[in-house]
């Protein structure tokens, strides 16, 4: 689920990065953020949408390492490519695939390797 969002620095525009999480035991816990995979168009329309559901206050329970930003309602699913989790939760090297309109935002579970 998309959390917030960052401001974008230098040349880029829209935004910088998307804070994400996931849905744990009904919290959502925030599993790191993602900054590439966006083209230009991608970038602009996002940001619009973004900016409608903004809200005060974090959207994720307990500790986020990234305070800066803006935080909306976790009404958005990513789809994100990623290499592996890291010991401490997070997403290591995270990048955007797009949106999912078919995956309601509270379905968004961790991936568990199968085994």
């Amino acid at each position: 689920m998309i959390g917030g969002f960052t401001e974008p620095a230098g040349s880029r525009v829209g935004l910088g990065a998307l804070p994400l999480g996931h849905d744990e035991d009904g919290r959502l816990r925030y599993a790191g953020k993602v900054g590439t995979g966006f083209d230009r168009r991608t970038l602009l329309a996002l940001r619009e949408r973004l900016e409608g559901a903004r809200r005060t206050g974090s959207p994720f329970t307990g500790a986020v390492r990234e305070a800066r930003g803006r935080r909306v309602e976790p009404e958005l699913v990513a789809q994100i490519a990623f290499t592996e989790w890291t010991r401490d939760g997070m997403l290591r090297h995270p990048r955007s695939l797009g949106l999912r309109t078919d995956k309601k935002p509270r379905e968004v579970a961790r991936e568990r390797p199968a085994g």
